[in-house]
C-alpha cells in the first residue's frame, strides 16, 4: 500500500470523548476513549475489517463508525456506543475495489467511499446501515479515488484522485448532481485528501506536486486559488483539515516535519511552528477534535498515532496510548 495514500479525516461537531485509527495490520482499526489524552484502548470489534484501513470516519452524532479498508468487502462499518458493536451488513452492491476513503455527510444519513477502481467514488443512504447504492455520477472522477468528503451543509461533495482535474465535486441531494466546473488553476498532482472549511466557503485539496496543497474559495463551485502558503509542506500532501473555528488549517505531509499548520482567514497565514516533538514517519492523517483544542496525525512507524494539544499552534505532545495501534497508520478521527 502506497504511502501517499489519501485520507480524509473526520471531524464531529459534538464533544470529542473518542478517536478511532485505520492501519495497515490487524485489527486494522484501533479506538480508544478520548480526555487530553488516549485513555485504554476499546475492545476489538467482533468482525474485523478484512485489510488494511485507508479511512475512519464517525457519524457526526457518534453512533456509527465506518472503516474503509483493502480487500472485499473494501468498507466495514459498526455500531458505536462506547466501543464497536455488531457489524452492519455489508452493502447489497459493493464498492469496486480497495477502499481509501470515507465519510459520513453531516445530517448522518449518507455515507461515501472513494475506491481504486471506476466509479471510483460510490454514495448510499445511511439509516443506519447501508441502503441501495445511489447512481454514479453522470461525469466520473477520472481515476482512483483517494478520499472523499461532503461540505456542512451537505450539498456538495468532493472527491481527490489520482488523475487531472486531480479533484471533482458534485452537488449533492440524495445522489449526485451535475459535476461542477474544475477549478480554473487545478493541483498540481495526484490528488491524496480533500476537505471543506467549516463554514463551507472554502476547500482544499492535498496533492502530491508542489505547492502540496491548493485552496480555493467555494460558493457552489470552485473560485480563483488562493495564493500558496509563503513557507510550504515540504512533500508530498497527504490529507488536510481545518479546525472547527475554520481559523487554522493542518495538512500531513511525506516529509519532516510530516505535518503543517497555518492560521487560515481567507488565506494562508505565517506557518506555525512545528511541534517540538514530531510525527516519527510519513503523515497520511489528520483531525482537530470538536473544540480545535486537539489535533492528531495518523503515520507510518510506531507509535503510529501522534497527538498535541493545539491553540494557535501545537503544544507538547500527548502520551502515546498504553497500547498501540498494530501498524501503519492511514486515517484518524474524533468524536
Amino acid at each position: 500500500m502506497s504511502p501517499m495514500l489519501g485520507i480524509m479525516a473526520s471531524a464531529s461537531k459534538s464533544v470529542a470523548l473518542r478517536i478511532a485509527i485505520a492501519h495497515d495490520v490487524s485489527p486494522y482499526v484501533t479506538a480508544y476513549p478520548w480526555s487530553a489524552g488516549f485513555g485504554t484502548k476499546y475492545t476489538n470489534p467482533v468482525t474485523l475489517p478484512t485489510g488494511t484501513g485507508g479511512g475512519v470516519a464517525f457519524t457526526a452524532s457518534g453512533t456509527s463508525i465506518a472503516v474503509a479498508h483493502i480487500t472485499s468487502p473494501y468498507v466495514t462499518a459498526y455500531p458505536w456506543s462506547n466501543g464497536f458493536g455488531t457489524k452492519y451488513a455489508n452493502p447489497s452492491t459493493l464498492p469496486t475495489g480497495n477502499g481509501y476513503g470515507v465519510a459520513f455527510n453531516p445530517a448522518g444519513n449518507a455515507i461515501a467511499l472513494a475506491f481504486e477502481t471506476s466509479p471510483f467514488v460510490s454514495t448510499y443512504p445511511w439509516n443506519p446501515g447501508f441502503g441501495t447504492k445511489y447512481a454514479n455520477p453522470s461525469t466520473l472522477p477520472t481515476g482512483l479515488g483517494h478520499g472523499v468528503a461532503f461540505n456542512p451543509a451537505g450539498t456538495a461533495i468532493a472527491v481527490a484522485h489520482d488523475v487531472s482535474p486531480y479533484v471533482s465535486a458534485y452537488p449533492f441531494s440524495a445522489g449526485f448532481g451535475t459535476k461542477y466546473a474544475d477549478p480554473a488553476t487545478l493541483p498540481t498532482g495526484e490528488a491524496l485528501g480533500v476537505t471543506f472549511n467549516p463554514a463551507g466557503t472554502a476547500i482544499a485539496v492535498a496533492h502530491a506536486a508542489s505547492p502540496y496543497v491548493s485552496a480555493y474559495p467555494w460558493s457552489a463551485g470552485f473560485g480563483t486559488k488562493y495564493a500558496n502558503p509563503a513557507t510550504l509542506p515540504t512533500a508530498t500532501g497527504t490529507s488536510v483539515a481545518w479546525n472547527p473555528a475554520g481559523t487554522a488549517i493542518a495538512i500531513t505531509h511525506a516529509a519532516s516535519p510530516y505535518v503543517t499548520a497555518y492560521p487560515w482567514s481567507s488565506g494562508f497565514g505565517t506557518k506555525y511552528a512545528n511541534p517540538a516533538t514530531l510525527p516519527t514517519g510519513v503523515a497520511r492523517g489528520v483531525a482537530f477534535n470538536a473544540d480545535g483544542s486537539n489535533i492528531a496525525i495518523a503515520h507510518a512507524t510506531t507509535p503510529f498515532v501522534t497527538a498535541y494539544p493545539f491553540s494557535s499552534g501545537f503544544g507538547t505532545k500527548y502520551a502515546n496510548p498504553a497500547t498501540l495501534p498494530t501498524g501503519d497508520a492511514y486515517g484518524v478521527a474524533f468524536i
